[in-house]
This record gives structure tokens, C-alpha cells and sequence, in this order.
């Protein structure tokens, strides 16, 4: 007897005890209501969002067709990976000679748009990029890959390049003022394009400014009517007989506690004005299908453990977290719970694993409570629940 008391006691009193399992309690996802956008019944639109993969909604042709002069933002963004210009800084001057007069005079004659030009002055490359993407002047989109490349056969090469480089893929370019009727694209693209345009300083200030000032040439207004209507910064307008009126935009909103830019593009308008309207109307719709989703609130149990000797603990979140969600994504939760034994309050006991849509939000997880020792006597009576 002494000889198995000696044995006993310290393996029962000191053994650890057995690991148990969470039990999940039952989670009910938060269910949105589907987006109800106003399309309008020409052309092509594509909507995104800065934060959200890929376009959030389309409607009409899905197939390439012409841009126009949003092949602009391709030119400049083509550029300043070349010649790169930080948001303030005016860059290097170009000089203009009677080389330039002549595209002004080539422009002039098949009726695209244009800006003034006399040789002998020059522009600074910030000035082109202004005149480009404010003005939308032909004449200087080819002023500027000639200087930065050499001809626009040379800056054609490095564009489709750069179009490959970012996945742009049923993008394709004719030239560098969107004139040609072979500068085509999807809606697709074109929202991926508008979110390189933004995540760009420079760019993303130009294309918000309703006039600027060149030395040598004086006011220029945009030509985008839209700026500052709606919630409206940007991006890039197109006409031409084959693209029709077209805009490629950006809007901020505030949603709950946070700002999300919306990205989108309308192309194949009859004329400007109805296709304002046109956007209006569907930027209505698409304000309303983004929600501030609260996903958990600090403390929020979500599992508990229980013990053989009758002890037990919520699992409760860290943290809150809420989400920023378009129209009915889907919402699901993983919780994911270790087995564990004797333990404090506020140990950290698995995570919860928020999927809404493609994203992936991670919550860690604590305890309430300790799980206590049973003690002494419980383990000297249960000596099954230790072995």
C-alpha cells in the first residue's frame, strides 16, 4: 500500500489534465440586399471600386471597342514610368519647334482636339501631362511620346509592353491620342486602368482639376463636365465618330465610418450630356449597394470550453471588426479552436476567419475566464479522466 500511495498520489496530483474541445455556438451571417443599378441601354459600363478586386458589375457590349481619348491615360501613365514626375514638381522644359506645329496643323485637318502651339516656346512635361489629360489635345499626347521615346512608334512598342506588364489584355493601341478608331478596350480593363490612374499622385490630381494655367497658352478648362458633380474627381472623357461619348470615372462616397472611391466607365453615348446623366443615375444605385458590415464586436463569444470537473469559460473576440461590403456578398465564418487543459483568462485560443467575397478577415480569439486546476481531491477521484 505504501509502495502504490508513493506511485499514485504524485502521477495523479501532478499529471496534466486531459485537453478539451470547444464547443461553436451557431453563427447567423449578415445578409445584404442585391444591387439594383440603373444601366443604360447603350454601350458598354463597367463599375469597380478602389480595395475590390476586379469590376464589381458590367452591363451592355463585353467585347473590345473604341476608348477614344481615354487611351490618354494609357500615354501619360506609359510616360511617367519612363520619365517619372512626383506630384509638385513641373519636370523638365520641352522645347516646341515647327515639328509640333505640324501635328497641331495634321489634328486641326481630321478635326481632333487640339490645343495652341507656336515654335519656339517651351512646356514643361508637367504642362504636356495638363494639357493631355485636362485639355485632351491630340496634338500635345504626340509632342509627348516624341519626346520621351522618339516617334510614336517607338512609345507604341513600350505601351504594349506595359499593357501586358498589367495584365491589360484585350487592350490594344493605334496611336497615343485615342484618334485612331484601333485604340479598343473593355470595361474590364478599363476599370483596372482607372485604378492604376489613381494610385498615381500626380495623375490622380491632374485629372480632378477643372482649370489650370500654361505659361505660353493660358486657361485651360476640363473637359470633363462631371468634376465635382456627385461626388465625381476624375478620370478621363473620349469622343470620336467610332467611340461615341465616352468617360472613364471616379467618385468618392462616405459609407458609414469610411470613404471607398467608386472606379467605372461608360462608353458608346450618344452625346455628353445624356451620358452624364446616364452616370448620375447609376452612381445612384451603386452608392447604395455598398454597407459597413459590423462582423464582430469586442467580447462577442462565439465557442465555450467545459471540464470534466464541472468548470468552464466563453471564447470571446479581441476585437471588433467590421467590413465595407458591395450589395449581397456573401458573408461566412470559420472558427477555428484549439484543444486546451488548465489555462488563464485572456489566453489566446484560436481565431475567427471571417470570408466575405474573396477577402479573408482574421478576429483572434481569448478566453473569458481561467480554466481552473480541479484540484487535489477531484484528481485523486477521477484518476480515469487524468490517464
Amino acid at each position: 500500500m505504501l509502495l502504490g500511495g508513493a506511485f499514485y498520489l504524485p502521477l495523479t496530483l501532478l499529471a496534466p489534465v486531459t485537453p478539451v474541445a470547444a464547443v461553436v455556438s451557431p453563427y447567423t451571417a449578415p445578409v445584404q440586399a442585391a444591387s439594383e443599378l440603373a444601366f443604360p441601354d447603350f454601350g458598354a459600363t463597367g463599375v469597380g471600386a478602389i480595395g475590390f478586386p476586379g469590376t464589381l458589375a458590367t452591363s451592355g457590349n463585353a467585347k473590345p471597342v473604341s476608348i477614344a481619348s481615354i487611351t490618354k491615360v494609357i500615354t501619360v501613365l506609359v510616360v511617367l514610368e519612363s520619365k517619372p514626375l512626383k506630384l509638385g514638381e513641373a519636370g523638365p522644359s520641352v522645347a516646341i519647334t515647327s515639328a509640333d506645329v505640324a501635328l497641331w496643323n495634321k489634328q486641326v485637318a481630321q478635326n481632333g482636339s487640339v490645343a495652341p502651339v507656336r515654335a519656339g516656346i517651351s512646356l514643361t512635361e508637367r504642362e504636356l501631362i495638363d494639357l493631355i489629360l485636362v485639355k485632351s489635345a491630340n496634338n500635345y499626347a504626340e509632342t509627348l511620346v516624341n519626346w520621351a521615346f522618339g516617334s510614336e512608334a517607338a512609345y507604341l512598342v513600350v505601351a504594349r509592353e506595359w499593357l501586358a506588364t498589367h495584365r491589360l489584355t484585350t487592350t490594344t493601341l493605334a496611336d497615343s491620342t485615342g484618334f485612331a478608331p484601333g485604340n479598343r478596350s473593355t470595361t474590364t480593363d478599363l476599370v483596372e486602368l482607372g485604378k492604376l490612374a489613381l494610385s498615381n499622385p500626380l495623375v490622380s490630381s491632374i485629372v480632378g482639376t477643372k482649370t489650370e494655367s500654361i505659361s505660353h497658352i493660358g486657361p485651360i478648362k476640363n473637359t470633363n463636365e462631371l468634376l465635382g458633380v456627385d461626388g465625381v474627381r476624375g478620370i478621363k472623357t473620349g469622343t470620336t465618330d467610332d467611340a461615341g461619348a465616352c468617360l472613364l470615372f471616379a467618385a468618392d462616397y462616405t459609407v458609414g465610418s469610411r470613404t471607398v472611391t467608386v472606379v467605372g466607365v461608360m462608353l458608346g453615348g450618344k452625346t455628353h450630356p445624356r451620358l452624364n446623366e446616364s452616370i448620375r443615375a447609376l452612381l445612384g444605385g451603386v452608392v447604395k449597394s455598398f454597407h459597413e458590415v459590423d462582423l464582430v464586436n469586442k467580447g462577442d463569444s462565439f465557442a465555450s470550453y467545459s471540464t470534466a470537473w464541472g468548470d468552464s469559460t466563453k471564447v470571446v473576440a479581441t476585437e471588433d471588426s467590421s467590413v465595407l461590403v458591395w450589395a449581397d456578398t456573401p458573408i461566412t465564418l470559420l472558427v477555428e479552436t484549439p484543444k486546451i487543459g488548465v489555462s488563464e483568462a485572456g489566453a489566446e485560443v484560436g481565431q475567427l476567419i471571417f470570408a466575405v467575397g474573396n477577402s479573408r478577415i482574421t478576429v483572434p480569439l481569448a478566453l473569458a475566464k481561467p480554466l481552473e486546476d480541479p484540484g487535489a481531491w477531484w484528481r485523486l477521484t477521477h484518476p480515469a479522466e487524468l490517464f
